[in-house]
C-alpha cells in the first residue's frame, strides 16, 4: 500500500512541476499565436501557427521592421500582428506611397527601402503621424488589407505583446524571423 502512495505522490510532483514549468514558460518566454487574416501576406498567411518572444523586450527596445503581435489599443482582448515601422520620437510621412522617417540623425528624412512587400505593394494614404517617447507606428506588410496605425493611430509600448521569433506551421515554411537592415 505505502509503494502505491508513494507512487502515486511521485505522478502528482512530476505533474505540478509540468504544469508550473508550462505557466512559466508560457507566462514569461514565449507564447503560442495564430495568424487570423492576410494583412501581413506574404509573409505570413492565415493559419500560421507562430511563436511569440515575450522576454526580450524586457532587456531592449524593439527595432524597426521587427514584426510583433500586440492588444489592439481599442480593444485588449483582440490581438494583431505588424511590421514596426516608426520608432519613438520620430516623425513618419507616408504620401505617394512612399515611407519616409525623420528624426534628430537624419532631419532631412529617409524613404524606406521596404523589401520584404509583395511586389505591386502601395502604401496607401496622405499621413503625418509625430511619435511621442512610448508610440510606435505599425503596418501591416499587405498594405491594400491591412487594419493598423494608419486607421487607428500610433501603438503605445505597454500593448506589444512580444517579438515574431519562429514560425512553426505550417511544417513546410519552418522559419526563424529577424529585422530587415533598412
Amino acid at each position: 500500500m505505502r509503494r502505491f502512495f508513494a507512487s502515486v505522490l511521485e505522478v502528482c510532483e512530476i505533474a505540478l512541476v509540468a504544469v508550473g514549468a508550462v505557466f512559466l514558460i508560457r507566462g514569461f518566454l514565449v507564447q503560442p499565436f495564430l495568424v487570423s487574416g492576410s494583412s501581413m501576406a506574404p509573409m505570413f498567411s492565415n493559419g500560421d501557427y507562430l511563436l511569440i518572444d515575450e522576454l526580450s523586450y524586457r532587456f531592449r527596445q524593439p527595432e524597426r521592421g521587427e514584426v510583433v503581435v500586440f492588444r489592439y489599443p481599442k480593444d485588449d482582448s483582440t490581438y494583431f500582428i505588424k511590421r514596426i515601422i516608426g520608432l519613438p520620437g520620430e516623425r513618419v510621412v507616408i504620401k505617394n506611397g512612399i515611407v519616409t522617417v525623420f528624426d534628430e540623425a537624419r532631419p532631412q528624412g529617409v524613404k524606406l527601402s521596404e523589401d520584404y512587400l509583395g511586389s505591386g505593394t502601395f502604401t496607401s494614404g496622405n499621413l503625418e503621424f509625430s511619435l511621442k517617447a512610448d508610440e510606435y507606428l505599425v503596418l501591416g506588410d499587405n498594405r491594400s488589407y491591412s487594419f493598423d496605425s494608419r486607421t487607428w493611430g500610433p501603438l503605445k509600448t505597454s500593448d506589444v505583446v512580444g517579438l515574431v521569433r519562429l514560425r512553426l506551421w505550417p511544417v513546410g515554411n519552418i522559419r526563424a524571423f529577424a529585422a530587415p537592415q533598412y
